[in-house]
């Protein structure tokens, strides 16, 4: 058999982490077994899809390497396939239409509300008579399409991830609605019927999705069965939780792929981390995936039943790991947008040469790709900035003659290098009597404004690079 699986993201809003953890493990199990990774957009919500968020979510799969095979498909273009199925229900006797009205399915809850029953429909139109259904037709009554449950019936099966599963027909809540009301025949087919008939027309052979779909499972069964066709394997994956235990959601904060990456996450930390939400490797000490990596250890046996809470700090520890080991260049790549977006500029000899010094100087302090913003700030403005720490070490006897002494050694210089700059140092200690800690401490607060950061020869010479060493060195002894 040949692995078929799909993720299919409704476009009513972007990315979700959710949904892009269920595409991972989806990814993982395709490529795992050499199948097809398929992606459907489930947009027959009319009102509340946007196509900037279809937008979003292909983006965002994208980002995180999530390549499909096949699709895009859209369900909104593909309307027919599902009134043709409701048809064929129709024809079969196996759906019906309902008139029941919106106020007479309220007066319906009221009345099981105030008896402590769960909520149902009665199918009380399960059985209209050609003659009950002109009446009705007469008052203006338009019909939905309700597909038949036998209360009596136990829908059961093998979850890939729980074991046996079971769920009663009678606590389905009673015939479901598969189509809405339309005064021309057929509405629109809503979500539990078109996602059955899209996965037999793709020939879906395993549906992975979140436990939050269970209850779903047990009607869309039924509803394969009905059409006729091969009931697919299911996984019901854990659900994301925050760190109260509950579901992630908008509440917690960012939730979506999009602000993930404008929060400086890569794409490999974060896809790396989602793989760890619900999955471990056989070697459990085994945190650091790439996707082809994970995939040729994926299996559901090692999918856990649990939720998965959500660790910033362990996704911040994973994109460090990312970032600290990646080639020069491409951190180069990823940090110009960052630093373009922070409205740095690129002039006065900050051409690509000097930024990847910068980025060697920097990469080994960054956690996400953001920090190169306040990290490198005091190499894209002219002045500096002076910590409380930094202003009192300029502050301190002898540091001005120090600096006074840094630039005079400096105008012999043709070229600064980090030999001439340590040759500098140790020339200004001899001469100005005092500490090497002294000199340092107090060249580090001239050019940067503190007495803490990244290596001070790389950052001297970089700032000598574009002419702002001997400007500072001057503005700290005035």
């Amino acid at each position: 058999m040949s692995v078929r699986v799909r993720i299919a993201p409704s476009p009513t809003g972007n990315l979700h982490i959710g949904t892009a953890r269920t595409a991972v493990f989806n990814y993982l199990f395709a490529r795992h077994h050499g199948g097809k990774f398929i992606l459907r957009i489930e947009d027959t919500d009319l009102e509340r899809s946007r196509p900037e968020y279809t937008d979003n979510i292909l983006s965002g799969l994208r980002w995180l390497g999530l390549n499909w095979d096949e699709g895009p498909f859209f369900q909104s273009q593909r309307l027919h396939l599902y009134r043709e199925a409701v048809q064929k229900l129709l024809d079969q006797g196996l759906a019906y239409r309902c008139y029941t009205t919106s106020e007479e399915l309220d007066a319906l809850r009221e009345r099981q509300k105030a008896r402590n029953e769960a909520p149902r429909y009665d199918n009380r139109h399960r059985n209209l008579t050609p003659e009950q259904r002109t009446a009705f037709e007469a008052e203006g009554r338009s019909a939905v399409i309700r597909f038949k449950i036998d209360d009596g019936r136990e829908i059961v099966w093998n979850d890939l991830v729980r074991g046996q599963m079971s769920w009663r027909g009678s606590d389905l809540g009673g015939d479901m609605v598969i189509a809405r009301a339309s005064a021309e025949g057929i509405g629109q087919p809503l979500y539990n019927f078109v996602v059955v008939v899209d996965d037999i027309d793709m020939q879906i052979t395993h549906v992975i999705r979140g436990e939050d779909h269970i209850a779903n499972t047990a009607k869309q069964i039924l509803l394969y069965e009905a059409l006729g066709a091969k009931i697919p394997e299911f996984a019901h994956t854990p659900l994301i939780l925050n760190q109260e235990g509950r579901k992630l959601s908008k509440r917690d904060g960012v939730t979506s792929i999009s602000d993930f990456e404008k929060m400086g996450f890569t794409a490999e930390g974060l896809v790396n981390y989602m793989t760890l939400l619900g999955w471990s490797a056989p070697d459990s000490t085994q945190e650091i995936f790439t996707l082809e990596a994970a995939a040729k250890e994926f299996t559901f046996e090692r999918v856990n039943k649990a939720g998965a809470k959500f660790d910033w700090d362990k996704l911040d520890w994973l994109n460090s790991q990312y970032v600290h080991h990646m080639p020069v260049d491409q951190l180069t790549d990823l940090l110009i947008p960052v630093w373009e977006t922070a409205g740095y500029t690129f002039s006065g000899g900050r051409e690509r040469p000097w930024l990847e010094q910068l980025v060697s100087l920097i990469a080994a302090s960054l956690t996400r790709l953001v920090d190169a913003v306040a990290m490198s700030k005091m190499f894209f403005t002219d002045g500096v900035e002076l910590t409380e720490e930094g202003s009192a070490q300029l502050q301190q006897e002898g540091v001005k003659a120090t600096l006074q002494g840094i630039i005079t050694a400096l105008e012999n210089q043709s070229e600064l290098s980090a030999d001439s700059a340590q040759e500098i140092i140790k020339q200004v200690v001899k001469e100005q009597k005092v500490k090497k800690g002294l000199v340092m401490r107090s060249l580090r607060a001239a050019l940067t404004g503190d007495v803490h950061g990244p290596d001070l020869i790389q950052s001297w010479l970089l700032l000598n690079q574009i002419g702002l060493d001997k400007p500072r060195l001057n503005q700290a002894i005035n």
